[in-house]
């Protein structure tokens, strides 16, 4: 008797190890579906946050809006306006894309391809202001603008030309056979044979040719690639001296 009951006791402890695992198993199972339910619901989200973020990052990039003195400009970008209100007290600038035809203030960046055609002593809540715009053959431009390549300096004025009290300079395509004002580029290919000391209103004046062989070039003149001076001529460059261009 006592040995039927050890034996049904050792089944029933068996059946229960039985159950108890598989209750652990079921347990696993379960868990792996909540988890695959997590991916699947997180996977779905993905496409529709997208177009969210893909919005949020293309507004910052467009940088156009306020920022403080002293932070950095967008790439492409120009400041228009100006308050010493904001950030704390250090001043904001309003900043925007460039575009041909735009006052600018005076600390702004000046895109590549640009020039500053008009001034305004009194712009940008005090700051004074500069009107920037692509450059065309034949434009008064203001101080210090730069000279986009292709583009020589053939006049000078003191004030003026939209400028106000700045210097004004008369802004042209390169071409053959141009009187230049000292300073101005030399554009790839052209070199200087003549000079008169008193052009472009005293500042002095460089005659810029196409480059050839057998002209008389003033000194310190680029030479251009294929070509090599010769021969010095004291009469040359309007008596400066120069030398014979020579092909290699």
């Amino acid at each position: 008797m006592n040995g039927l009951r050890h034996r049904i006791r050792s089944r029933l402890a068996s059946l229960a190890g039985v159950v108890a695992l598989l209750a652990a198993v079921l347990a696993v199972l379960a868990v792996l579906a909540v988890l695959a339910g997590v991916t699947a619901g997180t996977a779905n989200a993905a496409p529709a946050a997208a177009p969210a973020r893909a919005a949020v990052s293309a507004q910052a990039a467009a940088g156009i809006g306020w920022i403080c003195n002293g932070a950095p400009v967008t790439p492409g970008y120009v400041l228009t306006s100006h308050t010493n209100s904001g950030c704390n007290g250090a001043g904001m600038w309003w900043q925007t894309p460039v575009r041909d035809g735009i006052w600018t203030c005076a600390t702004s960046p000046i895109p590549a391809g640009y020039v500053l055609s008009g001034h305004n002593p009194t712009g940008c809540d005090g700051y004074d202001s500069w009107y920037m715009r692509l450059p065309v053959d034949g434009l008064w431009t203001c101080g210090t603008s730069p000279i986009p390549p292709g583009y020589v300096i053939t006049q000078h004025a003191g004030s003026g030309m939209g400028c106000a009290n700045i210097d004004a300079w008369f802004m042209q395509r390169a071409r053959d056979g141009l009187w230049v004002c000292a300073g101005s580029p030399i554009p790839p290919g052209y070199v200087t044979t003549g000079h008169n000391i008193n052009g472009c209103g005293g500042i002095g004046s460089w005659f810029e040719v196409v480059a050839r062989p057998g002209l008389l070039v003033c000194p310190n003149v680029p030479i251009p690639p294929g070509y090599r001076l010769g021969n010095y001529s004291g009469s040359g460059c309007n008596g400066l001296g120069g030398w014979y261009l020579l092909l290699s």
